[in-house]
């Protein structure tokens, strides 16, 4: 008898128990509006610009990240979702699985819409409001050592590695180490392509074409590496801060946030005007940032916004409601957008032929060892000067080893760390032009 009644219960309340749910519809709603957009894509009929690219990328997102969420292996090891929505896309991009107009909507948004700058200005400006002031300052001044820390092992490992099987110690150095740790294809290894180029009196073009799959295997490693640093936080604790970058003493800190109970409530109430202030804000300083690169190009509009607002957010000149303001914008841009930016990614920015091309056990090894000496180098660093060794090796070695703003929000996505933006960037930015100025000495003592 209490077997029945047990099984009767078991079964109501699985039979109560609500359906799955995909981008925040049941799974059958979202099937019916998914099905009609991929129709629409295939019959040539899905409008161009954002109005058709924003639904397609919604839906192929939403997809690839139940996909990879469900998938054993690559939900423990590899990041899960976020991985098989970059890799996904691109494979649709790469072998035209899809219209060539559908793809070209998604890739012209993300290059020509301006999608992925207004994704990393509205991360940058919330996650830098919503950080504990004191902790701000504390961490800015010993990041800078962790990129260096990244750096010198990936690049001194890249070297004795080439040394040892035959590729070139110099070789390895020029073209593989030193163009993954450079910063992205635009910002790295197209100017480095450029200086090595007119030192070692070789064609640009013919370098860049030996450091692209470098950058792009680099890459996709690091994004990789993201998940699995993520999975030993989990069973390492005592080296994972949870998304929290400062070991703190204190248990009373809040490694990230204001933690008085009354401003967490006034923080995590959302109000719709308050996002739409925080939008404002968030470009606004994405402004701030071009106007000042329009007058030091030296330096990339994307440090000159870091920059800016931590300085309003440490001197305390803009009110602490519209820092919550811009929290909150910050929140809802993560939670909804993070997909759209992938499969961005994916299509406009990775190309599998140049990945494919690259496979060598020789080459592997040597991008390899770069992108680990990175997580080595900015782990122990981090620990160091008082970081949690996961959250430093993310930020300040695969940050550094991945392709600009793209890879950071591929690489903290696969971590599940995007509230780690604005240190990320700082690697790719400051870290990016550090790079070129480095790759300038080392060609004049090698080269």
């Amino acid at each position: 008898m209490e077997n029945t009644i047990t099984s009767a219960s078991q079964l109501a309340a699985k039979q109560s128990s609500p359906p799955l749910q995909i981008y925040g519809l049941p799974w059958y709603y979202f099937a019916i509006f998914g099905a009609l957009i991929i129709l629409g894509a295939y019959l040539g009929k899905l409008p161009t610009g954002m109005i058709g690219a924003f639904p397609l990328m919604i839906v192929l997102g939403a997809i690839f990240n139940l996909i990879g969420d469900r998938t054993p292996i690559i939900n423990t090891f590899l990041g899960g979702g976020a991985i098989v929505v970059i890799f996904g896309s691109a494979a649709i991009a790469t072998f035209e699985l899809m219209p060539k107009a559908a793809i070209k909507t998604m890739s012209d948004f993300m290059k020509g819409g301006g999608f992925l700058d207004f994704y990393i200005a509205s991360l940058i400006t919330g996650s830098i409001m919503g950080m504990n002031r004191q902790l701000l300052i504390k961490a800015a001044f010993r990041y800078l050592p962790v990129i260096l820390g990244g750096v010198l092992v990936a690049l001194s490992l890249g070297a004795i590695v080439g040394a040892l099987t035959g590729f070139g110690a110099k070789r390895a150095l020029f073209f593989i180490s030193i163009p993954i740790m450079g910063g992205g294809m635009g910002a790295g290894a197209v100017p480095l392509a450029k200086i090595f180029g007119e030192g070692l009196k070789q064609d640009p073009a013919t370098m860049l074409s030996i450091m692209v799959p470098a950058v792009a295997l680099g890459n996709a490693l690091a994004i990789v590496c993201g998940g699995l640093l993520d999975r030993l936080g989990k069973v390492k604790k005592s080296i994972c801060g949870d998304g929290a970058l400062m070991v703190l003493k204190s248990d009373s800190q809040d490694n990230a946030t204001e933690v008085t109970e009354d401003y967490k409530k006034i923080r995590d109430h959302l109000v719709l005007s308050q996002m739409g202030a925080g939008l404002l804000i968030a470009t606004c300083f994405f402004t701030l940032g071009a106007i000042i690169n329009h007058l030091v190009p030296a330096v990339h509009g994307y440090a000159w916004m870091i920059l800016s607002v931590a300085l309003v957010k440490v001197s305390g000149l803009l009110p602490q409601k519209f820092e919550i303001c811009c929290y909150q914008w910050f929140q809802f841009v993560m939670s909804n957008l993070t997909g759209v930016l992938l499969v961005g990614i994916g299509v406009a920015y990775t190309n599998l032929t140049e990945v494919a091309a690259a496979f060598s056990g020789e080459y592997m090894a040597l991008v390899a060892v770069t992108v680990i000496g990175a997580i080595i180098g900015a782990g122990v660093v981090g620990r160091i000067v008082g970081f949690f060794p996961i959250e430093a090796a993310i930020t300040g070695g695969l940050c550094m080893a991945n392709m600009g703003g793209t890879g950071d929000v591929a690489v903290l996505s696969a971590a599940k760390r995007m509230e780690l933006m604005p240190f990320a960037q700082i690697s790719s930015r400051i870290g990016g032009a550090f790079m070129l100025i480095l790759s300038s000495v080392v060609l004049q003592i090698f080269g």
